[in-house]
């Protein structure tokens, strides 16, 4: 069900759609459209991405979480999307690629009636990734870190401790590599500000 404050296909023509943008009435977010005085929110993303999906049974994980969450400035096509391991899913449509991942209810956060990983929660998610990491990934996890406050030694704490996990290493590595602690040399500031 999207927002209130959405404007969709469903609402209006494609055209009419673009044709308001071109006018400087409404901004693209995401598939769907808002009024350039709607503050762009995560709930306002968070609405965007379950329309896009169409299935509540879907968590916004990876780039669409980091997009909702502020850490990025377009969501991914297609989306990013996760169900719990133990719920059986079967894929609708292009537009959401689709992961079985083990879940805890901490991981998951409610915005806009829309299940979405947590800051921290997306942060693993995307450094767990079973494809390659990329800038927009790593830009993605500086994105969290600044725009959600995600702790960067939280993070590196949490990594280290689940090494055996599958990923585990690699995640450390892209962690270090995205340099996301506030001197970017890829470790914790020797100051103690980290």
């Amino acid at each position: 069900m999207p927002s209130s404050r959405l404007v969709t296909t469903d609402d209006w023509p494609a055209a009419e759609l673009h044709a308001a943008v071109l006018a400087g009435d409404l901004v693209a977010v995401g598939a769907c459209w808002a009024s350039i005085a709607e503050p762009q929110d995560a709930a306002l993303r968070a609405a965007s991405f379950a329309w896009s999906v169409g299935d509540v049974r879907v968590v916004a994980g990876g780039l669409s979480a980091a997009w909702i969450w502020g850490a990025c400035s377009r969501p991914p096509v297609p989306h990013d999307g996760c169900v719990p391991a133990d719920e059986r899913f079967r894929r609708k449509g292009a537009w959401t690629a689709v992961r079985e991942i083990a879940l805890e209810a901490a991981d998951v956060t409610t915005c806009a009636d829309v299940r979405v990983l947590t800051p921290a929660a997306t942060a693993l998610d995307l450094l767990r990734l079973r494809r390659p990491f990329g800038a927009r990934d790593a830009e993605a996890l500086r994105g969290l870190v600044l725009a959600a406050g995600v702790d960067p030694a939280a993070l590196a704490r949490g990594l280290a401790e689940n090494e055996r996990a599958p990923m585990g290493r690699q995640a450390q590595r892209r962690f270090r590599d995205a340099a996301v602690w506030p001197d970017q040399s890829g470790r914790p500031d020797r100051s103690g500000s980290a």
